[in-house]
């Protein structure tokens, strides 16, 4: 059951209160890095996808706002200052500190929410490959279960000029092709083998693996490179090995039929990415995937893996808080009647603007939002990836807690 807070004199449950905090950032006393990062993984560098699991579980993100603002001004280049100037306005009014009992504790505008815990301690982030390349800035654990790369090749819509506006990668393809340099180091085959080998098998910190990348040109590309990296995978780990999904994204190739190959050499569900699902926002959201991909050939790539592999193969990813919910539940509906899984993704505000933007919605706004999925999952049958939750999805924590959503709303009609 979620946990129920009172907050400004407002009762929130544990996704409202996970919404609150993705959205706005977290000042973390040091003495919270200081007194647990030995025991626990919480780390100082943003680069490490820190989270904390509120009583019931929920794993939620934690952006710092003042590691935030530290490593903006240290990563990006003088031409993106209008970003940091955009970052600046940030402010929050929730902090994480140590309590007199020398626990963890969620504090807003002084008052205590709650104690909160973190995952044990990983050694994940001190690790290189055999070729030297650091596991940190090349694969993060995602709260208790997930193993993720988040930059498997490089992004060749932002490099022509075309990144999607909430991208940060995209960004930094964009303004390293504008220089005529090189794109940063990806992992190779044999890399994402010894990373996914060392957190499933010798750290034990994951059980699922998520593999995206950016999105090339040549439509065919990313299906033989993916193959290509689940076949290394399978020398080194053994998929059967793997307790749970492989999940992959990937540009939708003009013939569905080259999808076959990733689901043949081990991927668990396919992924093909619309972020949004108003037409005229995913021009100006979305540029490149509009230009040169389109969206009827991410639409027909979907529906050819629901018809193919059935319902819950194929899915899409959505950045809910920049379209009204109205628009993106009515994309959710449309592919969950086609077997497709909506997946909601909340759009965390900080640094790069959208459509001039730096401000989420209101809370009321992600309410319907989770309603709204909560009934169109039990409606098809729709069941999202993973099992516990991700640091900054809601779609899996919604599944999980759908008949108490789904009640909750006949509570209130009734």
């Amino acid at each position: 059951m979620l946990t129920s807070f009172c907050i400004g004199g407002e009762r929130l449950d544990s996704l409202d209160l996970k919404i609150l905090l993705v959205t706005q950032g977290i000042k973390v006393s040091y003495d919270v890095y200081e007194q647990f990062g030995g025991t626990h993984r919480i780390h100082p560098d943003p680069l490490t996808c820190n989270c904390l699991m509120l009583p019931d579980g929920t794993v939620v993100h934690i952006t710092d706002v003042a590691l935030h603002m530290r490593y903006l001004k240290s990563a990006i280049s003088l031409e993106s200052l209008r970003n940091i100037r955009h970052a600046l306005h940030i402010r929050t009014l929730f902090r994480l500190e140590v309590s007199d009992t020398g626990v963890p504790v969620l504090l807003h505008n002084g008052e205590k929410v709650t104690e909160v815990s973190f995952p044990p301690a990983s050694r994940f982030y001190e690790q290189k490959t055999s070729s030297g390349l650091p596991y940190l800035g090349n694969a993060v654990l995602q709260g208790l279960d997930f193993l993720s790369f988040q930059c498997l090749w490089s992004c060749d819509y932002a490099k022509a000029g075309y990144p999607c506006q909430f991208c940060y990668s995209g960004g930094v393809f964009e303004r390293l092709a504008r220089k005529h340099k090189p794109d940063p180091a990806v992992p190779t085959p044999q890399d994402v083998a010894e990373i996914t080998d060392y957190a499933l098998n010798k750290e034990k910190t994951a059980k699922h693996i998520q593999l995206t990348g950016g999105s090339t040109m040549n439509p065919h590309g990313e299906c033989h490179i993916i193959r290509e990296i689940l076949g290394e995978i399978n020398n080194v780990v053994g998929l059967k090995n793997i307790p749970g999904e492989v999940l992959v994204y990937t540009t939708p190739p003009s013939n569905p039929e080259a999808v076959d190959q990733v689901f043949e050499a081990g991927a668990s569900r396919i992924a093909c990415s619309l972020e949004v699902w108003s037409e005229e926002l995913a021009k100006t959201v979305t540029p490149g995937k509009w230009k040169f991909s389109g969206r009827q050939r991410c639409l027909d790539c979907l529906k050819y893996i629901a018809r193919k592999y059935g319902p819950n193969k194929a899915c899409s990813s959505f950045v809910v808080g920049i379209e009204p919910a109205e628009s993106y539940l009515e994309g959710a509906e449309y592919l969950a009647s086609h077997g497709i899984v909506p997946i909601a993704s909340i759009w965390i505000p900080f640094g790069r603007p959208v459509m001039g933007r730096v401000e989420a919605p209101r809370l009321d706004y992600y309410r319907k939002v989770k309603d709204g999925l909560a009934e169109i999952y039990a409606k098809y049958d729709i069941e999202p990836p993973g099992s516990i939750g991700l640091n900054v999805c809601l779609c899996r924590d919604i599944w999980n807690h759908r008949s108490e959503i789904m009640g909750s709303i006949e509570a209130m009609l009734s």
